[in-house]
C-alpha cells in the first residue's frame, strides 16, 4: 500500500480521540502495591511505564483505569511524545491516555501515534501540554472516497470536520498491517553479554574522544518534500522528522546532539538534512556499535544535567567528560599508556573496540549493520 499525503485533509486531534487526564500513580504507591496493571508517566523511554502496580489499588484510590489499549501523551518533560499502550493501564499525572471511541486496534493507534509525534516539535524548549491546545491541533489523515470517482464521502452531521471529510480508518489500520514485517531473531543470549567492569574505567574528555561541530542548518517550513531524511530536535524515530529535498546536506557517519528541547544523542548512517541547533561528534572509528555504546552513556549524562528544559552549548558539549572502558595490557592487566596524551593528559586510551564487542554482545547487538 502506498501513501498519497497530497489527497489527506486536516482533522482536529479532539474530533479523532478522546482524552483522559492522568492522576496520581508515584513510584511509592508502585512500591507499597506491586501488581500486573502498567502505571504510566510522561517520559519518551521506556514506553513511558513507570512500573506495574495493582488493579485493586488504583481502583480504591479512584484512578482511571483504561482497558483494551489506548495512546499516552507525556504532559511535562518529553512533551507531546506520544506511546501506544497495548494492553490495560493507569496514567499518572505527568501523562494523558488519547482514546479512540470506537474502532480502536493496535495497528490504528499505531498509525495515530506515528502522526501525532509529527507535532513533538511544537513542545520544545520545555513547553508543557495544554489539553484545550492539544485537542485543537490539527493532523492530516487519509479521508474515505467514493471508489467510482475517488471524491471524499462527506458526511452531513460533520462528526470529525466542519467539512464533512470522514477519516479512512480501515486504510490506516490496513496500512500498518501491509508493512513488512517478521519476529526479528538473536543469536546473542542472556550469558553472552560481557562484563562492563566500570571500576576500571577512567575519565576522558568529550572534545577528546571527538570532533565537535555544528551541522548545516535548515528550515523545515521551507523546504519541499523529498528523499533527504530531515534531523530535528526529537527523540523518535532517531530524530527523523520528514524528508525533504535539499542540498545543504550533513556527511551521516557520525552522532547528532539536539542541543535545544529533547537533548538527545543519536547514531546516524545515512546522509541527512538537520534542523537548527544541532551538534555532530565525529571519530575515524565510529561504527554503529562503538557509536551506539558512547550515545549511552551521553544521553545519561545529559538527562542527569540537562533536564528541565535547560539548553546545552557547543562549549558544554567541549567540556563534558565521560568515564569510559581503557585499553589494557591482556597479559597484566595495567593500562596501555600513549605517550603522545592523544586522548587523555594521563595517557589513556579508550577501547573501543571493546565497546563495539560489548554491544554486539547484547541480546539483538548481532542484528545490528556494520
Amino acid at each position: 500500500m502506498k501513501l498519497n499525503v497530497s489527497e489527506w485533509k486536516e482533522f482536529k486531534v479532539g474530533s479523532i480521540l478522546d482524552v483522559i487526564n492522568g492522576k496520581g500513580v508515584t513510584v511509592e504507591e508502585i512500591g507499597e502495591n506491586p501488581g500486573e496493571l502498567l502505571a504510566i508517566q510522561g517520559g519518551a523511554g521506556n514506553n513511558g511505564v513507570l512500573g506495574s502496580i495493582s488493579r485493586n489499588y488504583c481502583v480504591n484510590q479512584g484512578y482511571r483505569v483504561i482497558d483494551g489499549g489506548c495512546l499516552t501523551v507525556a504532559r511535562v518533560g518529553s512533551a507531546g511524545f506520544v506511546n501506544i499502550q497495548g494492553g490495560s493501564c493507569v496514567v499518572g499525572d505527568k501523562a494523558k491516555a488519547l482514546v479512540l471511541p470506537e474502532k480502536a486496534s493496535a495497528p490504528l493507534y499505531a498509525f495515530l501515534a506515528t502522526i501525532l509525534n509529527q507535532n513533538l516539535y511544537k513542545y520544545s524548549y520545555g513547553r508543557g501540554l495544554v489539553t484545550d491546545v492539544y485537542m485543537n491541533e490539527l493532523i492530516k489523515l487519509p479521508v474515505l472516497r467514493d471508489p467510482d470517482t475517488h471524491n471524499p464521502i462527506l458526511d452531513p452531521n460533520k462528526k470529525y470536520s466542519s467539512e464533512g471529510y470522514i477519516p479512512d480508518f480501515e486504510y490506516m489500520e490496513n496500512y500498518i498491517k501491509s508493512l513488512n514485517h517478521k519476529p526479528i531473531t538473536t543469536t546473542c543470549g542472556g550469558a553472552n553479554k560481557l562484563q562492563l567492569g566500570i571500576d576500571k574505567w577512567e575519565e576522558f574528555k568529550l572534545s577528546k574522544i571527538c570532533s565537535i561541530q555544528m551541522a548545516k542548518s535548515n528550515d523545515k517550513g521551507s523546504l519541499d518534500e523529498g528523499i533527504v531524511p530531515f534531523v530535528g530536535r526529537t527523540a523518535s524515530n532517531n530524530g527523523v522528522q520528514c524528508y525533504v529535498d535539499t542540498s545543504d546536506i550533513t556527511k551521516g557517519e557520525c552522532i547528532t546532539v539536539s542541543l535545544v528541547g529533547t537533548n538527545v544523542a543519536l547514531w546516524h548512517d545515512a546522509d541527512f538534512a538537520a534542523s537548527q541547533n544541532i551538534a555532530i561528534l565525529r571519530n575515524a572509528v565510529f561504527n554503529v556499535r562503538s557509536a551506539l555504546f558512547l550515545c549511552s552513556l551521553l544521553n545519561f549524562v545529559m538527562r542527569g544535567v540537562f533536564s528541565y528544559g535547560r539548553t546545552v552549548n557547543k562549549s558544554d558539549l567541549e567540556a563534558m567528560r565521560l568515564r569510559l572502558p581503557i585499553r589494557r595490557d591482556p597479559k597484566t592487566d595495567k593500562p596501555i599508556i600513549d605517550p603522545n596524551n592523544k586522548y587523555s593528559s594521563k595517557g589513556y586510551i579508550p577501547d573501543f573496540e571493546f565497546m563495539e564487542r560489548y554491544i554486539k554482545s547484547l541480546p539483538y547487538g548481532d542484528r545490528l549493520e556494520q
